[in-house]
């Protein structure tokens, strides 16, 4: 039986574990559940591996990223739940999201030419807008602010091409399962700010 599913995963077991892994994790953020942590930082870890060893390296780095905010984001979680467990979110101000926008469009400018000049990356630009984004929506997904669904959003339109012209087809398609929970994710998120 095992030969059998192995036979049916491929050479993939690890990126396909990845993706069952990243949409658990999702799911329990569109919840605000706390419970989505240990899922993602399991996640990560395997999608550095995937990633590096597909030449993207921004991604990977970007894992390791994940990996040490993911830590932040349990405690920050931690300190602003309502008492049936749920995190409490809040808008950003629209001056400040600006701000990190800029930010983040400086960051992969940086990011890009590096990886540009000094590896063999594949994808350079595109690799490093997914990650550029990826950071400053994880950075403020771990602070509660309901603007990191838009950067969610951006960030799996440009990861399915990415991941689809790279031969990453399962997390090609885990990205566009992302695209919809993200949407929902928005969707829930402000619905639970107007309540608050």
């Amino acid at each position: 039986m095992l030969d059998f599913v192995l036979q049916m995963l491929g050479s993939r077991p690890i990126e396909y574990a990845a993706v069952v892994l990243g949409l658990i994790n999702v799911t329990l953020i569109i919840r605000r559940s706390m419970w989505n942590y240990p899922f993602g930082i399991v996640m990560v870890l395997l999608y550095a591996k995937i990633f590096f060893d597909y030449q993207l390296y921004s991604d990977a780095l970007l894992q390791v990223y994940y990996f040490f905010i993911q830590i932040y984001g349990v405690w920050y979680w931690l300190q602003f739940r309502q008492n049936d467990g749920k995190v409490i979110v809040v808008p950003l101000p629209q001056r400040q999201y600006l701000v990190y926008l800029l930010t983040a469009v400086i960051g992969w400018l940086a990011i890009s030419t590096l990886m540009a000049r000094l590896t063999d990356a594949s994808f350079p630009y595109w690799d490093g807008a997914v990650a550029a984004l990826s950071v400053l929506a994880q950075f403020l997904l771990s602070r509660r602010h309901i603007e990191s669904w838009y950067l969610w959003i951006a960030v799996d339109v440009l990861a399915i091409g990415l991941f689809w012209v790279k031969d990453l087809t399962p997390t090609a398609a885990l990205y566009g399962v992302f695209l919809g929970l993200a949407i929902l994710g928005l969707f829930q998120w402000r619905a639970a700010a107007k309540q608050a």
